[in-house]
């Protein structure tokens, strides 16, 4: 049987698309080495690290250097029925932040949400590097130097599904006539909510409160209606911000899906 989960009812068809047909040939065995190769590679980074901390004190430069550790995504070891990552569930689109250097200037931990996006202006606030007025990411500094200092307090990740519609200004080219949609997750102190193709595939929302698993879609709550019209306006508007001046997104060619080739 496949590795399916009891959470999959109430989540739209889009969300679980990247779901791979060589999972149904997982044991119980393969799932346990799998899992027990990923913490080794957790392991394995963690030692790198202390490797290059230690090669910072060693050349006394540690007092210099800003050091950020850091992912590019998530990774699912089975929840949710998925492996790997390409999906909007927090699995995948949570990832570590650490920052240490000149301008923290105290051990500590914040919680509210922010993404990739903000290391850019983070960094070259830290460095004194003048940016420029447009940005859409966030200087972090502030928060760094008092972790009580909140940013904007939403993360916004995106995801392309296959299908046959053309909404958020997205081009539905990529090949030969294949359709592409846009999933978008906003991610809050407390909430997670998803829209895929702008609703028209499906919505989630998940209450980090009570639900950190995400196991229950509230989507479709009555008692939850004003938390979803909320954030779906929040949501449209960070998007719309995160376009080109014309409102379109840029054309997806084959060529951009290949780490290899350098984007024309």
């Amino acid at each position: 049987m496949p590795a399916r989960v009891e959470d999959q009812k109430d989540v739209p068809k889009a969300a679980l698309m990247s779901y791979k047909k060589e999972q149904d040939k997982l044991t119980d065995d393969l799932r346990r080495q799998a899992r027990q190769a990923y913490y080794a590679s957790v392991s394995f980074m963690d030692a790198q690290t202390g490797r290059v901390l230690a090669a910072l004190d060693r050349l006394g430069l540690r007092d210099n250097t800003i050091v950020v550790f850091t992912s590019d995504h998530g990774y699912h070891l089975g929840e949710h029925g998925l492996w790997q990552k390409q999906s909007l569930f927090e699995e995948s689109t949570r990832v570590p932040l650490i920052v240490a250097g000149p301008g923290v200037t105290k051990p500590g931990v914040a919680v509210s949400p922010v993404g990739l996006i903000d290391l850019y202006p983070t960094l070259a606030g830290l460095c004194g590097v003048k940016t420029p007025v447009n940005l859409q990411g966030q200087n972090l500094a502030p928060t760094l130097q008092d972790v009580s200092v909140e940013g904007r307090g939403w993360a916004l990740t995106q995801v392309v599904r296959g299908g046959g519609f053309k909404r958020f200004g997205a081009s539905p080219s990529v090949g030969d006539n294949v359709h592409r949609f846009f999933g978008y997750s906003l991610r809050t102190d407390r909430w997670r909510y998803t829209e895929w193709d702008e609703g028209k595939e499906g919505r989630e929302l998940y209450d980090h409160k009570a639900d950190t698993k995400e196991i229950t879609n509230l989507a479709d709550d009555p008692s939850e209606a004003a938390v979803v019209a909320e954030l779906s306006a929040k949501l449209h508007e960070a998007v719309k911000a995160s376009f080109p001046a014309d409102g379109k997104t840029p054309e997806l060619r084959p060529e951009m899906w290949a780490p290899n080739l350098t984007n024309p």
